[in-house]
């Protein structure tokens, strides 16, 4: 078995216009169903997961004589275990998270890096 990295994104663009279009109630509504379809799809997956990750915050870029804050899409990672590359992805296929607009999932090989 090979391990994979695996980040999900939301354009900050995207969740600053839900946040300004929909009502606290609704947003509460829709992100608890999305919340409760991720753990059943973790259920579903768990022989499979070696690393339940964690909500990734706000970032800090360190670069050669500075530190500033940064943005960046990225909300989410975990580390999952598949045969290959194709069946790691496919795992992610019907995955909650892409039920938001513009949202991705990538799923890097961490067992072959830089390859």
């Amino acid at each position: 078995m090979r391990k994979f990295f695996v980040t999900f994104a939301i354009p900050a663009a995207a969740i600053q216009e839900w946040m300004a279009k929909v009502d606290e109630a609704t947003r509460k509504e829709q992100s608890d169903k999305v919340m409760h379809e991720w753990q059943d799809w973790m259920g579903k997956h768990a022989s499979s997961i070696l690393d339940k990750g964690m909500p990734i915050g706000k970032t800090k870029r360190v670069m050669a004589g500075s530190i500033a804050d940064a943005r960046n899409d990225l909300n989410w990672y975990l580390v999952v275990q598949a045969e290959s590359h194709e069946a790691a992805a496919e795992m992610f296929k019907d995955h909650p998270h892409l039920q938001i607009p513009t949202s991705h999932i990538d799923i890097s090989d961490a067992s072959r890096p830089g390859m």
